[in-house]
């Protein structure tokens, strides 16, 4: 069967093979095909189905048709449209995995507390699945694990609203009253509790995590990830410097 590298996501390694998609397995995998089963059983079907794994001993999930988001985002990702059913998906998300049994489980990702629900880790458009512009799917569930909701919140947040330093080419270039705006709708879509404020903090403890793990991945051999570690932590200080006027409207 011809396998087609496919894009999107962090860790790599994933082909698809006709209407499915393969990548390397690890202890963790029993975990995740057992939590897709489970969010898909509770009524999210914008999630792959796990498909158990191959005669190569790959994680088999399927595929979900659309398009994967890689390199720069169109000007339409940064409509509010988009940042609504995000929001609204990441927390039918969380409301499913809520109930999923965690003893036995292993994860390839550290658990963060307080555990509330089944975090993505990487809710980002990068791991989005549209179709046309209709958010239709979320992929690469392998570093999933327990934790805050405001966890997964806070990265949606800081890749959508976006919480970047103006210096990150990597976004769009918004002031901060917009920005504060955005946030807010963030929050208020996505409800049950986060504040911009509870976000603005977690984004930044969320960005030193990421960097050193990022720095940890380049020192294993990953040597083209280097300067992602000091782009996290530029923007984790441009939030920091710039928390006040993100979080206004709540003093």
């Amino acid at each position: 069967m011809h396998e087609q590298t496919l894009s999107g996501g962090n860790m790599g390694g994933a082909v698809r093979a006709g209407d499915t998609v393969r990548r390397p397995a690890g202890p963790w995998t029993p975990t995740i095909q057992r939590l897709l089963a489970h969010l898909r059983a509770h009524g999210v079907s914008e999630v792959p189905e796990p498909l158990g794994v191959d005669d190569a001993g790959r994680d088999v999930t399927s595929y979900l048709p659309g398009d994967v988001l890689d390199g720069d985002l169109p000007p339409w990702v940064w409509h509010d449209g988009i940042l609504v059913a995000a929001a609204r998906l990441l927390a039918r998300l969380h409301a499913a995995s809520a109930g999923f049994g965690t003893g036995g489980a292993v994860w390839r990702i550290p658990v963060h507390e307080p555990v509330e629900v089944i975090c993505h880790n990487d809710f980002a458009a990068y791991n989005m699945v549209f179709t046309g512009h209709d958010l239709t799917g979320v992929i690469d569930w392998d570093t999933a694990s327990p934790g805050p909701r405001v966890w997964d919140l806070a990265y949606l947040a800081y890749r959508l609203v976006p919480l970047t330093d103006p210096a990150n080419a990597e976004t769009i270039r918004s002031g901060r009253t917009e920005r504060a705006r955005r946030l807010r709708l963030l929050c208020d879509t996505y409800g049950g509790g986060p504040s911009p404020a509870q976000v603005v903090a977690v984004a930044v403890t969320r960005l030193h995590d990421l960097a050193a793990f990022t720095a940890a991945r380049a020192a294993d051999g990953h040597e083209h990830l280097h300067p992602h570690v000091a782009l996290y932590r530029c923007d984790a200080a441009w939030i920091s410097a710039n928390t006040g006027r993100l979080t206004e409207d709540e003093r």
